[in-house]
């Protein structure tokens, strides 16, 4: 089947305001700096994707990064797994992580977005994937006890089988005051995650974690640096409860370099920062060999396809931080995504009113 030609590619940058602020021991997320990508192809064909910016700071190069690329894939035919070792190939010396990796991703997402639309699949169709239950959990803040608490039990009433609130208060006395507060907030069917950003020294978190280690969670997540594979391995064999890592790792690289420190229990690789779906499908594979189960970051219209292909998928992390931008959000039913709606496509459809509001 000869493949459509890409024509062109459009970038448009939106804030949007995240409601409540999303506050972590390293900072507070306020709005959401998206970069939005449309990859044009022949015949009215498109593909859409999302860039989290993090920081608005970087919402202006980033942007500029997506669309410099727009003349290297003009007239590229609509291989996403070409075009994927085209970029990388071309930017070896400079390096394929940070503000360039993300492009490169948020191009991989929309190239696959537009071959599911091409083949008239839904993305995990075209992946390989069935529809089967995914389980989500939502999140809060690092908002104290009280209204910890109060987010936690939202979540529960809304059918969600997990709830993870940030932690790393200056002392474990807060931790676990937040961490308890959680629990009689939502009983003891619900699943409980915490998350430490990072906050934390190696010999800290050693320390602290012991504390918690009789908490019944499901996990801790990255407690020290994300790249210290060495000490968060002596971590994970210090402590009972299972640690989580893999939002920070940049590509399946990064993954293979922690899996062979066995640095973490789960993995949970963020699909913009590990190298889109091209290298999200890599990664995954890493993981399967390593027995190591898969959740996601961010993204959840594409992650809760993603993880419908594979043996080893575990949660889907759902976040609602540009559902005002979305045509159709991500529906999660009793703690269960629901994607069978999406008949074409990786689920990012545009609610262009939105866009123009939020737009700079």
């Amino acid at each position: 089947m000869t493949l459509p030609v890409i024509d062109f590619v459009t970038v448009r940058t939106v804030l949007v305001p995240v409601n409540p602020p999303h506050r972590t021991a390293s900072g507070v997320v306020a709005k959401s700096p998206l970069v939005l990508i449309d990859i044009h192809c022949e015949g009215e064909l498109s593909g859409h994707a999302i860039v989290f910016a993090y920081t608005p700071i970087a919402l202006k190069p980033l942007a500029d990064l997506i669309a410099g690329f727009s003349d290297v894939l003009a007239g590229e035919g609509l291989s996403p797994v070409a075009i994927n070792q085209k970029l990388l190939k071309q930017t070896r010396l400079l390096g394929s992580q940070g503000l360039v990796g993300m492009a490169i991703a948020g191009i991989d997402m929309a190239l696959w977005d537009a071959l599911a639309h091409h083949q008239q699949l839904p993305l995990h169709r075209l992946l390989g994937g069935n529809v089967t239950p995914v389980k989500a959990y939502g999140g809060t803040g690092y908002d104290g006890e009280l209204e910890t608490a109060r987010q936690a039990e939202s979540w529960a009433s809304k059918g969600f089988k997990g709830v993870k609130a940030k932690i790393g208060y200056p002392t474990v006395a807060e931790d676990l005051r937040v961490i308890r507060a959680m629990r009689a907030a939502v009983g003891p069917d619900v699943g409980l995650m915490v998350d430490y950003n990072q906050s934390l020294s190696p010999t800290d978190a050693i320390a602290r974690l012991s504390h918690i280690d009789h908490e019944d969670l499901l996990w801790i997540e990255e407690p020290t640096r994300a790249h210290d594979y060495r000490n968060t391995a002596r971590i994970k064999d210090a402590i009972n409860t299972p640690i989580q890592s893999g939002e920070n790792w940049w590509g399946p690289e990064d993954m293979q370099l922690a899996l062979e420190a066995d640095a973490s229990d789960f993995v949970m690789p963020d699909v913009m920062k590990i190298g889109g779906i091209t290298g999200w499908q890599k990664a995954v594979h890493l993981a399967e060999a390593a027995g190591k189960q898969v959740s996601s970051h961010l993204w959840p219209e594409v992650s809760a396809q993603l993880l419908t292909v594979g043996s080893t998928s575990h949660w889907l992390e759902y976040v609602d931080w540009w559902n005002a931008i979305l045509a159709e959000p991500l529906v999660v039913t009793n703690g269960y995504c629901d994607f069978e709606a999406v008949a074409q496509g990786s689920g990012i459809t545009w609610n262009e009113k939105a866009i123009e509001r939020y737009r700079v």
